[in-house]
């Protein structure tokens, strides 16, 4: 498996992974729009066998950086995809931090029922700090998570 920066043409695969995994997916042109026009915007792509099989995204608000989305798609779930892709967004965040950016810490949102990301989540140390009632479209609520940093 291969973890690499996404490229604006990867917008297709990632809008792809977004319909079968999440139930409000961003469009194409929103995706496109954060690779290529948005300094703010982050994302990664993993890779098998030439194929994109997950992506994360995230969004640097003024050094809290809020995961907008981790998706893999079915079929290579629990071969280390999201593990991945976690492993190269935090890499990333630690070259900010060491080039001397402020990061306060890295927050998402995640459905209550949603165990297998929230024990990821845990893994990487993110804690609960909140719940945001009937934020998902069907009505359940997310779990507000953080992972905050000694600033």
């Amino acid at each position: 498996m291969i973890i690499r920066k996404a490229e604006p043409a990867d917008a297709g695969s990632i809008a792809q992974i977004e319909k079968e995994c999440i139930a409000r997916p961003w469009s194409i042109v929103l995706i496109e729009a954060d690779l290529k026009d948005n300094p703010n915007a982050s994302y990664f792509v993993a890779q098998e066998d030439g194929e994109i099989i997950g992506f994360i995204g995230t969004h640097d608000i003024v050094g809290e950086i809020n995961i907008t989305n981790v998706a893999v798609r079915k079929a290579y779930r629990r071969i280390g995809a999201a593990d991945g892709l976690m492993q190269a967004m935090f890499d990333e965040v630690n070259k900010k931090i060491d080039s001397g950016k402020e990061v306060v810490g890295v927050t998402l949102e995640v459905r209550v029922s949603n165990n297998p990301a929230i024990k990821l989540y845990e893994k990487y140390g993110f804690k609960e700090e909140g719940v945001r009632k009937g934020y998902y479209s069907d009505g359940e609520d997310a779990i507000i998570m953080w992972k905050r940093f000694v600033v």
